[in-house]
């Protein structure tokens, strides 16, 4: 495993790419309501995305080692059973008490930013709302222990703990990442397992927490679309992430 720790200046440059990607969610925020499909916020954040100079670095995006077509758009869009890498379509147009999960990567100077928002579509069960709230705690407890000294177990472990001390379940296969120059760096971001265990963290390390939250059980289904992940007993999943450096004065949130 090579990891490579990011310079002051270096994270700048993420932070920079990352700002976009946050300005991107709060001009979706704005169109997501019933009605829109998603083939339409894909278009209306990738306007969005090259007006600001950026690159939609998911458009084209196949990861090394992995057959199948690159992926076609430029936001993930995952709605309601929909754990994440969901396509964008003219056919999916949204409905009143649907949740999606909109993941957006840029390239902005080199760099990457990346990052995932879980909206509520219109008015939402309490039961709906309740897995929102928890799967955005989830992401707030694995930032809360990335300090320098702490490992990746720490993060891990705080996610399921919060999780499943609620009745929900974390995703196994789909994880965080090292971010920098590429999409997918090293290392390997679990958000489940045990404290104390794994990489320890150190000042220069950037990389993705992006816990993805199931109201039913945590296994998962990939669709003969080679991209789109459900749940297997096709209940809700809520998915919020944030790219972060670690720092000597603990974790900078680079995504905003």
């Amino acid at each position: 495993m090579t990891i490579t720790l990011k310079t002051a200046a270096e994270i700048e440059g993420l932070r920079a790419a990352g700002h976009i990607v946050a300005e991107t969610f709060e001009v979706l925020r704005e169109h997501v309501r019933p009605g829109i499909s998603t083939a339409r916020l894909d278009q209306i954040a990738e306007e969005f995305i090259r007006e600001r100079g950026a690159h939609p670095i998911y458009k084209g995006y196949l990861p090394a080692g992995m057959r199948g077509k690159p992926f076609p758009a430029t936001i993930c869009a995952s709605v309601n059973d929909v754990i994440c890498h969901g396509i964008p379509s003219s056919h999916q147009v949204l409905c009143e008490g649907d949740i999606i999960g909109v993941d957006i990567g840029v390239l902005f100077g080199g760099w990457v930013g990346d990052a995932c928002f879980t909206y509520a579509v219109g008015q939402v069960t309490p039961e709906t709302q309740r897995l929102l709230d928890v799967a955005r705690q989830c992401l707030d407890v694995g930032i809360a222990q990335a300090h320098m000294g702490n490992t990746l177990g720490d993060i891990g472990a705080a996610i399921q703990r919060h999780a499943e001390g609620r009745g929900f379940s974390v995703v196994r296969e789909y994880t965080g990442h090292g971010v920098g120059r590429r999409l997918h760096e090293e290392p390997t971001v679990l958000h489940y397992g045990r404290a104390h265990t794994g990489l320890r963290l150190r000042p220069g390390l950037v990389f993705t927490i992006e816990p993805m939250i199931n109201a039913g059980r945590p296994d998962t289904q990939l669709g003969g679309d080679g991209w789109t992940v459900r749940t297997a007993d096709r209940s809700l999943s809520a998915q919020y992430e944030h790219a972060l450096a670690i720092t000597e004065s603990g974790p900078v949130i680079l995504t905003v």
